[in-house]
């Protein structure tokens, strides 16, 4: 689990035969093989470790599901590892496992903060609710705004600047992870347990115990 606060900007070393390296060097301070370490907000299992670097596995499912197919030598990658029960929780809970990505349509400054809009499909936007949360490239943001095919979020210039969002333009792709909790919320609400048969969270209920 992650907070979607960034520790720091890696640099890609390799992405080939299932595997990725990462250069980097505050994330390694007390890496261990095994520890998660969220990857433009894709949690990556470390399988080795060195030289200033780490590596970890890749399943073509993440592959599919996220912009690391369009990451090239070199390219800026956000990282950050893994909550410990001491730290603060200073964003919000981000769970690493992408939904989606998404296209960034537009840039727009407003006084001291940066807006930030991103295009992205239905199935993405049903979760996205405006003042609520969510994880671009692993980066924990707040809706600003929620559209019928866009969102917007707004970006101090210090979090464009101290993450790779500083590389990136009109057109480019982000790894987006909605919040955990509205995907709970809607499975339960559908009435019915499809795999049991058995009763779910309804309506009638909530309203029955004064929700």
């Amino acid at each position: 689990m992650f907070t979607g606060i960034i520790e720091e900007v890696g640099s890609l070393k390799r992405l080939a035969g299932g595997q990725i390296a990462v250069a980097c060097g505050k994330v390694l301070s007390d890496a261990h093989v095994g520890d998660s370490i969220a990857v433009n907000g894709i949690c990556l299992t470390v399988t080795s470790f060195g030289g200033g670097q780490f590596t970890a596995d890749v399943m073509p499912e993440t592959i599919r599901r996220t912009s690391l197919s369009e990451l090239r030598h070199g390219s800026a990658v956000n990282l950050e590892r893994a909550l410990t029960p001491a730290s603060r929780m200073g964003g919000h809970i981000v769970s690493g496992h992408i939904d989606g990505t998404g296209t960034i349509a537009g840039w727009k400054e407003e006084g001291n903060a940066i807006l930030l809009t991103v295009a992205a499909e239905d199935g993405i936007l049903r979760y996205i609710v405006e003042k609520g949360s969510v994880a671009l490239d692993g980066i924990s943001l707040t809706v600003t705004a929620a559209g019928a095919a866009d969102f917007t979020v707004s970006l101090i210039p210090h979090t464009r600047e101290s993450t790779n969002l500083r590389e990136k333009h009109i057109g480019s792709l982000l790894n987006i992870e909605t919040d955990i909790i509205g995907k709970y919320v809607e499975r339960m609400l559908k009435g019915k347990d499809e795999t049991q048969g058995q009763s779910g969270v309804t309506w009638e209920m909530l309203q029955a115990y004064g929700f």
